[in-house]
Parts: structure tokens; sequence; C-alpha cells
């Protein structure tokens, strides 16, 4: 198994390489949608809650530097003034601690439609409308997970795994009262030769030299599905961590997908449809897993005569694999309704594979910081932009473009934030979500009353500034990891037996569409 670096390392690496109160428009439909016939018998919604009141050798040359770059403190002079109403932000935080973390939840029965993109959130971004921020938070989190229940020891037995078992994943990471059940784990592989110096690992037995934990499957609970007005399965993807996979980041050649025109960069499309008979995980891709189980959910949930949706969500490369999960699902599923929340994420496939996706109805909605380098990956330079000259050019098949519609945010914006030049913090998740929940409008300042923990920016980079006193790259295993043993010596612990990887488990891991309902609503319990 290749080594690992940390979370904050790597998008550094992919870095280098590669919206206050507003009304729902009129346009809103207000005849509530067909809710669930478990949601039906379980709650009566009372309307007037509803808110009324939002590889070659120029590859290897360039992977060696990168990894030296790692190493480095890329920083500019510290450019900030020191202003007064900073100790003013640290007062806010200490009030904020008796504070909920958490806006409630709102019942959106009647709007999800156009909270998923129905209307391509026309009049909803800016000034960013209350209910969809939440929305939108919410998906950032699922992402959010995988990188904090992902094994990046290297000096582990299970490094590239899953820390937990997905039973236990959402209560590991803080997602407990999310209101969705983790279905199915998604394993990737990669067929590349890799350098040398990146095939080294510190342990020649792992629980798999080939793949990687790389997301998982989630279905809303009966009651989530009450509020949201239907069953919404959710697929988030894993951002780049492992050297085999910003290595093929680094590919920047297209590839068919499709029986069209439309192509996508070759490494996302590896890690995506990459599989081998010989290994333990992937004798099926990632793509054909997660078909598998997201088909196995909506033929479930249909038989019992409920609405199903599907939001794919991931950060940086999870938001490019988001996007090819999406076409393959409404190739297959034509009349699912299909939905991208995606951050950070880069750029995928050509022109017509961004038309393909508008055809078969795909709504995506791409977060993007201003000062984030991934986002404008490939195609610096050939990109989106050629389109205007297509008079002359033709029809350029060959320039990478984005998909769907952007909600752009700023590092600026927030009083919280450092101003110094940090890619690796421009690019963290949690640097999103912070700016999501802080987001008015692009002519408001970041808004006061955002609830969402501002020391998590810190979880794995250093964004905030020194007055709110919270230490860098704060989330770690306590001892990292080590624990004593009987007799007081510190070693690394054995793995409890239900959060080793399996994938005979994994085979089993959700009632097959035969199951009883009864049965399966008691799991969901």
């Amino acid at each position: 198994m290749p080594v690992f670096f940390s979370a904050h390392s790597a998008g550094l690496i992919m870095a280098v390489s590669t919206m206050i109160y507003n009304r729902f428009p009129a346009t809103l439909n207000t005849d509530v949608t067909r809710v669930s016939v478990i949601c039906a018998r379980q709650v009566g919604v009372d309307h007037h809650l509803l808110d009324t009141k939002k590889l070659s050798s120029q590859g290897k040359r360039l992977s060696e530097s990168l990894s030296k770059l790692v190493q480095l403190t890329i920083e500019t002079p510290y450019r900030r003034n020191l202003r007064n109403h900073n100790w003013v932000l640290v007062n806010e935080i200490v009030e904020k601690h008796n504070a909920p973390a958490k806006s409630p939840k709102e019942v959106i029965a009647d709007k999800w439609r156009e909270l998923h993109g129905s209307m391509d959130w026309e009049d909803l971004l800016d000034p960013l409308h209350p209910l969809l921020r939440r929305e939108i938070v919410k998906y950032g989190e699922f992402a959010q997970a995988t990188y904090d229940a992902f094994d990046f020891d290297s000096f582990s037995e299970y490094c590239g795994s899953c820390r937990y078992n997905r039973n236990k994943l959402f209560e590991k990471v803080g997602l407990d009262g999310s209101g969705y059940i983790v279905t199915k784990y998604i394993y990737a592989m990669s067929h590349i030769e890799m350098p040398q110096w990146l095939e080294k690992s510190h342990l020649l037995d792992t629980w798999s030299k080939d793949s990687n934990w790389m997301g998982y499957v989630a279905v809303s609970d009966d009651v989530e599905t009450c509020r949201i007005g239907r069953r919404d399965i959710v697929v988030a993807w894993r951002g780049t961590v492992s050297p085999a996979e910003w290595y093929e980041d680094f590919q920047r050649e297209m590839e068919p997908i499709g029986a069209g025109d439309a192509k996508v960069e070759h490494g996302f499309l590896s890690i995506y449809s990459s599989k081998s008979k010989s290994t333990r995980y992937n004798k099926s891709s990632a793509a054909e897993q997660v078909m598998k189980e997201v088909k196995k959910l909506v033929e479930f949930y249909r038989r019992q005569g409920e609405e199903v949706s599907l939001t794919i969500t991931g950060h940086s490369l999870g938001g490019a694999l988001a996007l090819l999960n999406a076409y393959d699902a409404a190739v297959a599923i034509p009349d699912l309704p299909v939905t991208v929340i995606s951050f950070g994420a880069p750029r995928v496939g050509n022109i017509a594979f961004r038309d393909e996706l508008q055809r078969l109805g795909v709504k995506t909605l791409r977060v993007v910081v201003k000062q984030d380098l991934v986002p404008r990956m490939p195609g610096v330079v050939f990109n989106e932009a050629l389109q205007l000259f297509e008079e002359i050019t033709g029809t350029l098949e060959w320039i990478y473009t984005h998909v769907g519609v952007e909600l752009k945010l700023d590092i600026n914006s927030s009083p919280y934030l450092k101003r110094r030049f940090n890619p690796l913090g421009f690019h963290c998740p949690e640097t999103y979500l912070h700016l999501v929940d802080g987001f008015s409008s692009s002519s408001l300042t970041f808004r006061s009353d955002a609830r969402r923990d501002v020391a998590l920016v810190n979880k794995c980079c250093d964004m905030l500034v020194d007055e709110l006193r919270i230490p860098p790259s704060w989330y770690q295993l306590e001892n990292k990891g080590l624990v004593r043993n009987e007799h007081g010596r510190w070693v690394k612990p054995t793995r409890d037996p239900e959060d080793i990887p399996s994938p005979i488990g994994e085979e089993n891991a959700f009632p097959s569409p035969n199951s009883d309902p009864e049965k399966l609503s008691r799991i969901q319990h």
C-alpha cells in the first residue's frame, strides 16, 4: 500500500497541481409533494410551520517536486492589521460556547425540489436563502466525514480504510443527529504504474495493497424523510489523500465516456472505474459498487410507494467523482432526481460532457472559494472561456469546462480568517463550510448569527486569527492512536473486530429489496 499523507498536505498537493434572510420567489411550488407512505402514517406535517418568515517522466518529476514542496511552509508576509474588533471576536466565540452549534431543522417538504436545483437555484444564491444554506452545510458535513473517519496512519495495518464500521460512522464523526443511515462503503483503486518512491509502505502486511476507502452511501431515516419530503439517498465521495490518487490527479488526458462526444479527465475516470479480480475490495469498481447500491435502494423504497431522490456530494477529487457518479445514475435511472453539491471541485470533462449532464437533468451546485486553486484545474488556460471564440475555432472538444451553477465565496468575507496566502487552508473543506455558514450575500458582511463552531476551521490547517487562540491542525486521535497495554507500555491497539474492513460484510450491507419492510423500519430506528 502506498504511503499516506495527512489530509491537509494532500490538499496542498492538489491545490498546487492542478450567500441574509430572503423569501422564496413566487415561482416556488406551494403544493406539498407526496411524502412517503411511512412518513404519512407517522407524522402530520403542520403547514403553518413551513417558513414564510433559506505518468510519464514529466509526471514523475512533477510528483517528486511536489513531494518536496509538502515539506515547505508556503506563506507570504502577514499583512493583516490588528484591529480592536478582533477582541470582540474573542468575546463572540466565548458567548457562542453556550449556544447550540447548529440551527434547528425546519420542514422543507414542499420546497425540496427548488432547494435541489429544479429552477437552477435562481434567486436563491445571492442572497443565500437560509434553508438552502442549511442544506449545503448538511451535505458538506457528509463530505467532511470521509476525511474525519479515514485512517491516515502509514504505520497502521488498516491504513487507507475507514476507522469505523458503517453502523458507527456517523456517531463517531458527530453526525448521529443527521437523520441518515449509512448502508454501504465504497472502495476504489487505480491502474497506474507508481514510481518506486511512492510504492514503499511502512508495513508489508496490510488490509489491502490495492484499494482505499473512498466514501459511502447513506439514506434518510423515516423522521428525516418526513421533514425533507422524500426518501433521500446520499453518496459522499472522499477527496485526494493518497499518493496514488494525486498522482492520477496530475493526468491531463481526456478519454470518452458514454456513446457521444463527451470526454472526461483520465485520472478521475481511472479511480472511479478501475477494478481487478485479484483484489479483495475491487473485484468490482467504485462505479459498479455505488450504482449497485443506489439501484437497490431506489427499487426498495419505490416498492414501498415512496418518492426517492439522489444527492451526491464530495470535496476536491470527491467532487469530480460525484459528477461521474451523477452521469451514471442519470443514465441508469432516467426518472430519478439527481443533484450534485460539490466543494472545491476541479473541472472534470469537456463541453460535451457538461451538455450531456444538462440533457440528462442532473442539477449541479458547485461551492468554490475565490482563493482556492483547485477549482481552476485542469484547464487553467484552455477552459470554458474559449467558448467566446467558438465561431472562429469551431467546437472545442478538448477543453475543460465546469458544470452547473456556482456559489462563490471569499476568504476576505470572514473576520475570523487570516488573510495570508495559504493554499492548504483555502482548500480545506472546513474552511468552505465556515464560509457557507457565514455567507449572506455578496454585498453584505459575514452574518453575526452564524451557528457553526468556528474552531472547526483549524481542524487540519491554520486559518483562524491568532486572537481566537485555536491551535492549528488540532484534530487527531488521542495520543495519536497509542494506548497503554496491561504492562504499562504504549502500543498500537488492535481494532475491534466489527471495525475491521470486510468485503463479505459489505456485500450484505443493506437488506435486499425482498426484505420485510417492518424489519427495515426497525433497523432504521
